[in-house]
């Protein structure tokens, strides 16, 4: 059992963060949010746990998210929960130190790219591998990366949209947008807010994209109750949301993810143009499960695109056949210690 130990990929997300190890697959899937005390900055609760404290929680305790847009926006915290999730994957195999491979954004510069590195190593990892997030999520939604033909893969998370072109194992070009989830979610939020005075949180926000949210209005319509507090009276109330309500919310957030589809596609050789335009566009991350997503990358761009197998885990699994086969995707890894 030890030999599968030794190597852990971590898809470290501004939402979730799932860790692979090779021969056991995902092993875990939680929250990236830490609980900490702000009187001595002691680190309360990670991952789950801390999930549930937020928008409840005390005076004494703060709910922090510490990866913002895809990169560490607080290193100490970052830290801590790497060693946690380090730590909970080798379980009893704790005295060896394993081979890490962490994901990045593609539009990460290279001192963010060393945070990640150093955070890992005091982490406790033995050696820490950087691959950015697109080649992962095209990897994990078996795409063949190595090959000499032109892939576009587009990777929408909680706090990044990744687009980039593959070919013969490298990204030839690629745009990194800090647009993803979060924003949609506060975009609901916000159009609570102007139009039914309305203050909601974070999870409600996210319940409602993920129950009736769709990139293109339905002509059969989903609805849903919504409670929050009415910010002229104060008090409890509840509404009910449609879906065509919350296209419109959300609209010119997914504008600015179209445009940087647009953009790679502009700048992406004529000979892989042609590729692409055979293969389609592969969608994975977690914001690619919205309804009718797909469809409305189609109608911008006039290139067929596809939601990946499990678009959630592309990147982790692509994390872990990396570890898996080091030599043959050598090519694509940017940086270790």
């Amino acid at each position: 059992m030890a030999i599968f130990t030794k190597k852990i990929g971590i898809d470290l997300g501004t939402v979730n963060t799932l860790v692979f190890i090779p021969g056991r697959g995902i092993i875990l899937n939680e929250p990236t949010v830490v609980a900490i005390s702000p009187h001595n900055n002691a680190v309360l609760a990670i991952g789950i746990e801390a999930q549930t404290m937020i928008g409840r929680t005390p005076e004494n305790i703060i709910a922090k998210k510490p990866m913002r847009d895809g990169v560490i926006a607080d290193y100490r915290i970052t830290e801590a929960m790497l060693r946690y999730f380090i730590g909970k994957s080798l379980g009893r195999f704790q005295l060896i130190k394993p081979e890490v491979l962490i994901t990045v954004p593609s539009g990460s510069s290279s001192t963010e790219r060393r945070a990640v590195i150093d955070a890992a190593i005091n982490a406790g990892a033995r050696a820490a591998f950087i691959v950015k997030e697109p080649v992962l999520a095209a990897i994990g939604a078996n795409i063949p990366i190595n090959s000499a033909s032109g892939n576009l893969i587009m990777s929408i998370g909680g706090g990044t949209t990744e687009v980039a072109v593959i070919s013969l194992g490298g990204i030839v070009t690629s745009h990194s947008r800090r647009v993803g989830g979060n924003k949609l979610d506060q975009s609901i939020i916000d159009y609570l807010k102007r139009r039914h005075n309305l203050a909601i949180g974070e999870r409600t926000a996210e319940r409602i994209k993920i129950e009736t949210g769709s990139a293109m209005p339905l002509a059969d319509e989903l609805h849903i109750g919504v409670r929050g507090r009415d910010i002229l009276t104060g008090l409890p109330r509840n509404i009910n949301i449609s879906t065509n309500e919350i296209v419109e919310a959300i609209s010119e957030r997914l504008k600015e993810i179209i445009q940087a589809v647009k953009l790679v596609l502009s700048q992406t050789p004529p000979e892989l143009s042609a590729d692409i335009m055979d293969k389609g566009i592969i969608l994975s991350g977690g914001t690619a499960l919205l309804r009718n997503f797909d469809e409305l990358i189609v109608k911008a761009t006039g290139v067929p695109a596809y939601v990946a197998e499990e678009p959630l885990f592309c990147v982790a699994k692509g994390a872990g056949l990396v570890l898996e086969n080091l030599e043959l995707y050598k090519r694509s890894i940017t940086a270790r210690k």
